[in-house]
């Protein structure tokens, strides 16, 4: 092998893969993205540099942004290769590999984000995304309404000038915008939530609310967030994509793996302007609902039906499931019979034929998507993907017992063990109170049903918690293998 080559602007002549045709110095910033994973480069990061690769935004560079402590890893390994990311596409039929460019620079992590801050008050930023995961918008799991409760929440209200969270510094900088005279920027949120621009602007709107009211009112009436609908399979990097970028000859420290696919679905609704996301393959509409329905509901709960199965089995990745007859079985039973029914038709794709386009993608073996990653905050996850399907089917008198079945194995998986005896290491961030219900369900299923913040009053409907109950005690008593093949079996 050739030299490898350490990933920087100076070393980008150097490199024998696609890179940035642009001259990175001429750009200037137009986005803080805060929560700079690798889903956010493999997909909003790279639209903008395909349209970078056109000579075109040139103003709306990405400067990264954090407001934990764990970002900081990231920001000390992107600064110290120019904030360059090489992208790797796993095509079952070839992996080809791309640098990107589009991030310029990453913001210092201090307590009460002061630098964050003042740079979402420089008006040259236009758009504030984020990527900070489900759980992230301090939503209450059962009304859907502010968790003004939140210790959090709470601390951001009493010091609004040092806030702890990023809807407490977007709010302060806002506040700073309004007193200078300048307009807001368009608050644009990445994360798979249904209608994830309206929790957002609940979020923002109400976390101003409890300290100054009439920022609160300025923000309503003029910033705007704009829904969307993002997909694109970024698995976690480990040794073996550290070592793929290696074997195109760099030594990328921060290298991104993913899934040959990728669909951006987006409000039009940007008060201060966007890029022409739409010239390089997005979709801007006013039903951005429909498109998130279909992908929420088939590709993120469908997740969730493989993960806990595949935690107690011990496969490990989303493509071994996918691999496993009586998974994949259940799987696609699950999803035809039962989540299909609560979705309709986008742009000439029907629910089914979407059920099987996710199945290819999950089958996809270089997709090296753990269970353990897809498993993760389990209690945001079901609730906002699974358990809205479940109510739809109760309403509408269909069919639960497949999704009864997905809940229990969630609850056998939350007890802590694989059926090899082996441990399932804390995965959620509450997985002490989930595990406490687990084994209290060993012996009496409905002790899983009790937790309120996540089922609400589905504890309540018989059909489910009959359903429910079933499958856990045969899932204890029988084993994962033998309950599945009950289910696919059962007319």
């Amino acid at each position: 092998m050739d030299e490898l080559i350490s990933l920087s602007n100076a070393t980008l002549d150097q490199l024998a893969v696609e890179r940035p045709r642009y001259n990175r110095d001429d750009l200037k910033p137009g986005i803080v993205h805060v929560g700079v994973g690798n889903f956010h480069r493999a997909h909003q990061a790279w639209y903008l540099h395909r349209l970078m690769q056109q000579g075109k935004a040139q103003d709306w560079a990405i400067i990264g942004a954090g407001v934990r402590p764990y970002d900081l890893a990231m920001r000390e390994k992107l600064l110290a290769q120019d904030c360059l990311t090489t992208l790797i596409e796993l095509d079952p039929e070839k992996i080809s590999a791309e640098v990107i460019g589009s991030m310029i620079d990453y913001l210092p992590i201090e307590d009460g984000s002061g630098p964050l801050i003042r740079k979402m008050s420089d008006p040259a930023i236009r758009i504030v995304s984020m990527t900070v995961t489900e759980s992230g918008y301090y939503v209450d799991p059962v009304t859907k309404g502010f968790d003004a409760n939140h210790p959090d929440i709470q601390h951001d209200a009493a010091n609004p000038q040092s806030p702890c969270t990023v809807f407490g510094a977007i709010v302060a900088a806002l506040g700073l915008r309004r007193e200078a005279g300048l307009g807001p920027f368009t608050g644009l949120s990445c994360d798979n939530l249904q209608s994830n621009g309206d929790i957002l602007r609940q979020t923002v709107v109400s976390m101003a609310r409890l300290s100054d009211p009439e920022l609160a009112d300025w923000i309503e009436e003029n910033a705007t967030f704009p829904n969307s609908m993002v997909d694109c399979i970024a698995p976690a990097t480990g040794p073996s994509e550290l070592a793929l970028a290696i074997d195109f000859g760099i030594n990328d420290a921060a290298v991104v793996t993913h899934e040959a696919y990728r669909q951006w679905v987006i409000e039009d609704n940007f008060c201060a302007g966007r890029p022409d996301f739409d010239e390089v393959g997005a979709t801007f509409t006013d039903n951005v609902h429909a498109f998130e329905t279909m992908k929420i509901r088939i590709l993120n709960a469908g997740h969730q039906v493989l993960a806990n199965v595949g935690e107690i089995l011990g496969l490990q990745t989303i493509s071994e499931c996918m691999k496993n007859p009586l998974v994949s079985q259940f799987f696609d039973k699950v999803q035809k019979t039962e989540i299909a029914p609560t979705v309709s038709s986008v742009s000439g794709k029907s629910p089914e034929e979407y059920v099987e386009l996710i199945e290819t993608r999950f089958s996809n073996p270089r997709i090296v998507d753990t269970t353990r990653r897809v498993a993760f905050d389990g209690s945001a996850r079901h609730t906002g993907f699974v358990l809205p399907i479940m109510r739809d089917q109760l309403s509408a008198g269909r069919s639960i017992v497949g999704l009864a079945l997905v809940e229990a194995l969630w609850a056998r998986m939350c007890a802590g063990t694989r059926e090899d005896g082996s441990v399932i290491e804390a995965n959620d961030p509450v997985w002490d109170k989930l595990t406490d219900a687990a084994v209290a369900a060993k012996s009496d299923p409905v002790a899983w049903l009790e937790q309120s913040w996540i089922y609400g009053d589905l504890k309540n409907a018989e059909q489910f918690s009959s359903a429910f109950s079933k499958w856990l005690n045969m899932v204890w008593q029988n084993g994962c293998e033998a309950t599945l093949t009950a289910y696919v079996n059962e007319a």
